[in-house]
């Protein structure tokens, strides 16, 4: 029976011993073709203390986390130190291709990557949230991980770190780019969640959620339409050019708009109403958002 508890793995060594590979030719940076793994380890369940980028296809037994996602097509995934990855039962997949690129964090140390990684925020999407790639874009990801491979692989000298560095800066903007057309091609799929925030935020505004929890949180409104934070701020932006707090904020201005013009409450009950303990808090964000208070525009429906 396999072991349920994850093994953490802190280095390159680690993972070429646990898959029986020879030695690595890099201690901090590693490449794995996927397609030649074998089943064996007996461990179904791993904690990487690495940066870790893959490409895969086939691979329809995989967990991120718990969550499950069909691998049929050549899909790109991304995990930050901490992350989890879990296997399901039957072990490696038959018909697995591609490949993991492993990243030690001190690898990035004194280079331009070391801060810079942090705001590439597919590093903290949910396995759902993958990026599809076409063929020609799968193509130009597999060129520049091939770079990297051939850089390390070569005899390491000073120039060594900074090449690789800057081809995966290249790797990573890509993805980004890939992401932006990803968030606008695949219309229906955003639409969709574009209609049930829509939806979550009307019901949420109009019971009496506002005044028994207040504002709606961005990790409340992520867990309702079951997808990461951080993919949702990220699909908001390139459809809408907000974040999600800006998202929420418009929609209570308009739900504040409307109890001004069709109501005879005070702007200090509408404020209570809305979930703010403070007027003051109401009408700052009102004019920030209006360019008026919320008595100077009352005054022009009078």
């Amino acid at each position: 029976m396999a072991d349920t508890k994850p093994y953490r793995i802190q280095s390159i060594t680690d993972i070429h011993r646990l898959m029986g590979l020879s030695k690595p030719h890099h201690p901090l940076i590693g490449i794995i073709d996927v397609s030649g793994l074998k089943n064996g380890s007996g461990i179904n369940a791993v904690i990487f203390d690495l940066y870790v980028v893959s490409l895969k296809r086939g691979c329809d037994k995989l967990l991120y986390g718990q969550q499950k996602y069909d691998f049929d097509e050549g899909l790109m995934a991304f995990m930050s130190p901490g992350q989890i990855l879990r296997g399901e039962e039957g072990g490696i997949p038959p018909n697995l291709e591609g490949w993991m690129l492993f990243i030690h964090p001190d690898f990035l140390w004194g280079t331009s990557l070391a801060q810079k990684i942090k705001k590439y925020e597919y590093f903290d999407y949910s396995v759902n949230e993958a990026l599809f790639l076409s063929d020609k874009e799968e193509n130009l990801i597999n060129d520049i991980v091939e770079n990297i491979k051939n850089e390390y692989h070569a005899n390491i000298d000073k120039f060594s770190q900074d090449i690789i560095i800057s081809h995966l800066e290249t790797l990573l903007n890509y993805a980004e780019r890939f992401y932006g057309r990803q968030f606008i091609t695949r219309k229906i799929t955003n639409h969709q969640i574009l209609d049930r925030l829509e939806k979550l935020l009307s019901d949420y505004f109009n019971n009496d959620d506002l005044v028994t929890k207040g504002l709606p949180t961005v990790q409340y409104i992520s867990d309702n339409l079951n997808v990461s934070p951080s993919y949702l701020r990220s699909l908001l932006k390139t459809l809408t050019g907000q974040s999600t707090q800006q998202y929420i904020h418009d929609k209570l201005i308009e739900k504040a708009k409307e109890k001004l013009s069709t109501t005879d409450l005070s702007v200090g009950e509408i404020a209570y109403e809305l979930g703010f303990e403070h007027l003051q808090s109401f009408s700052k964000l009102f004019k920030s958002k209006v360019k008026e208070s919320p008595l100077e525009f009352r005054a022009r429906f009078n």
